[in-house]
This record gives C-alpha cells, sequence and structure tokens, in this order.
C-alpha cells in the first residue's frame, strides 16, 4: 500500500510538469541531416517490399497515403489491445494507441517497415495498459509532435509501472501533454478534420469513460475512434452530437464488451464497417455475442483483427477499400 501512494503521488507529480499545453519545437543541423537519411531509406526499403526489420513484409500496394492522396488507416493487430495508425496524404501520421507491453518492439519494427519515422499526434486514449502499453518505447524511438491524453481524476491517477514509463518517456523527451477532450479540433486541413468528441466530464468513476473518443473526416469519409468508452460516455455523446456521430467505419469500444456499442450509440453511428481489435481466445470473451448479434442485425459489415490480423481501411475521400490479412503484430 505505501508503495501504491508513492508512486501514484509519484506519477501526479509528472503530471503537473507535464500537462502544460505547448511543446517547443526545435529544428538543428544534425536533425536535418539525419531525417534527409530516413527518408533515403524509406524509399529504399519501399523500392524492395521483402526488406525491412524483424522480418516483417509489407505488400507494396500498401502505399503510403501521400503517394496517392489518399488516405490509410490501419488497424493494427496487437493481440488484446488497441492501436490505430492513420496516415495523411499529407505525409502526415495519427497513432492512437499502442497495444500491450509485450508487444512494443513489434510496433515500433512494423512502424520502421511502413517508413513512419514521426508521430505528428499521439493519442492515448486513456490510461490502461493494453492501450499504452508501447507508449514509453514509441515516445522514445520515434519523433514525436503533439500528444494528447485525458486527465482523469488526482484520486484516479493510474499506479502503474507502465503509466510512469511512459511519463517518464514524455518527460526525458522535453515532451509536453496536451488534455484531450470534447470539443476540441485537433487537426483540420482541406480535406481533413480530426476532433474528438469525448470525455465530456471533468470525472468519471471508470477510468474506460474518460477515452479519448476521436472522430475522422476525410472527404465524405468518416471514421470513428472510441477507445473504451463505455455506456455513460456513449449517451453523453449520443445527447450532445445526435445524427453528427454518423461515421462510415466504427472502431467498436472495449474490443468489442457488452459494457460499449450500445443500441442508441450504434443507431447514432450507423456504420457501413466496423472494426474490433482484439486477441484470439482472449480471457475476457472479446467480442462479446451480445455485440456481434447487434451489429449483424444493423447490417454492419464486421472485421476482428483476432480473426483477419491487421486490417487496413484506404479512401481518397469517396470510395472505401479494406484490406486484411497484413503482417500481424501481436506479441504471440
Amino acid at each position: 500500500m505505501k508503495k501504491s501512494k508513492g508512486r501514484s503521488k509519484r506519477a501526479a507529480f509528472l503530471l503537473k510538469g507535464l500537462f502544460p499545453i505547448t511543446r517547443r519545437k526545435k529544428e538543428s543541423i544534425p536533425a536535418l541531416f539525419a531525417a534527409v537519411i530516413l527518408i533515403i531509406a524509406a524509399w529504399f526499403f519501399a523500392s524492395d517490399p521483402e526488406r525491412g526489420p524483424g522480418g516483417l513484409s509489407v505488400p507494396s500496394s500498401d502505399a503510403v497515403g501521400s503517394e496517392t492522396g489518399d488516405i490509410s488507416v490501419y488497424y493494427l493487430d496487437v493481440g488484446q489491445g488497441d492501436s490505430e495508425l492513420i496516415r495523411l496524404p499529407t505525409g502526415e501520421n495519427i497513432l492512437i494507441d499502442t497495444g500491450l507491453s509485450d508487444g512494443a518492439e513489434h510496433l515500433t519494427a512494423y512502424l520502421e517497415q511502413l517508413g513512419v519515422h514521426k508521430i505528428d499526434y499521439l493519442i492515448a486514449t486513456h490510461p490502461h495498459a493494453d492501450h499504452i502499453g508501447g507508449m514509453a518505447k514509441v515516445i522514445s524511438e520515434l519523433e514525436i509532435g503533439k500528444i494528447y491524453l485525458p486527465k482523469v481524476a488526482d484520486d484516479q491517477v493510474p499506479t502503474t509501472r507502465v503509466y510512469e514509463n511512459m511519463l517518464d518517456a514524455v518527460k526525458k523527451k522535453g515532451l509536453r501533454l496536451t488534455q484531450g477532450k470534447a470539443g476540441m479540433t485537433v487537426l483540420e486541413q482541406d480535406n481533413a478534420r480530426l476532433e474528438f468528441l469525448a470525455p465530456a466530464k471533468d470525472e468519471y468513476n471508470d477510468l474506460n469513460n474518460y477515452s479519448i473518443v476521436a472522430k475522422l473526416t476525410f472527404g465524405k469519409r468518416t471514421f470513428l475512434f472510441t477507445g473504451d468508452a463505455e455506456k455513460e460516455s456513449e449517451q453523453q455523446m449520443v445527447k450532445k452530437y445526435g445524427d453528427s456521430l454518423r461515421s462510415d467505419v466504427l472502431k467498436v469500444g472495449h474490443h468489442g464488451s457488452s459494457s460499449s456499442t450500445t443500441a442508441g450509440f450504434l443507431k447514432a453511428v450507423l456504420p457501413q464497417y466496423a472494426i474490433i481489435s482484439c486477441g484470439k481466445d482472449n480471457d475476457y470473451g472479446h467480442p462479446h455475442k451480445e455485440i456481434l448479434s447487434r451489429l449483424s442485425a444493423a447490417k454492419v459489415k464486421v472485421y476482428r483483427t483476432d480473426e483477419q490480423g491487421t486490417i487496413l481501411v484506404s479512401s481518397d475521400g469517396t470510395d472505401l477499400t479494406v484490406k486484411t490479412g497484413l503482417p500481424l503484430l501481436a506479441a504471440s
């Protein structure tokens, strides 16, 4: 108990120093030189899809969005966890969650294979280990732009080593955390917009409901990323946004648990596709039969990382293309 209290105080102390919103941006000649080398390396690996670290192979058809004008959204197979990579046509990258810590090596190797050397927007939906386990390694090894994290109540600040490792990595690189909450527009470009729809309150009983829920609009197409948001948060979003929740692709909340994807929320979102991120034969029985039945009744096409591996959804702003069977990231 004493150790837990001490770690909680330490985490709270770190957060006080990290939550100022602005981040100092430093550029130097060595940094620019390194960037040139990375670009050359990325071109080299892209020219040979068989080549790359960790033995991972990415088909040449899975091109970087900036080369085609398309957006690419990877629902990464990180086992019983969550992680999504969004690649914009501008060359910018958004990473939402990083799965468990035991898959961090696989995740960073995969990002390198894809030619991702900078995460422009890093989003930790909420401080559970299956969502932030790889954060410390990603922050340490890649160039990071802005980092978003919900601010939980002081008495709910996690005491886990995974959480503190993430904060240590942020502090070590001189970065800052931005509090993510409903009503924020994180990115707005000619054809792309990323906004946060949750959390709407300053305090919840369950950490899952602190989850940052992000909506991505690209042209006429929309993607909704829900973290582990449960019934309470979903009801708040339905009340506040109504039909504006409509999205073509839904990342199903809480790995397909019956605590999320309520009937009212699903009716408001009306997705064409639903992606469930979960581990094969996991101990939680995810996804729950109730949710699968609800999605089926709503005529939603379901894809699952435990059955189909990493899933890639790409769009030119009008059409959607879904690819499955991409290289696996799960540690097991």
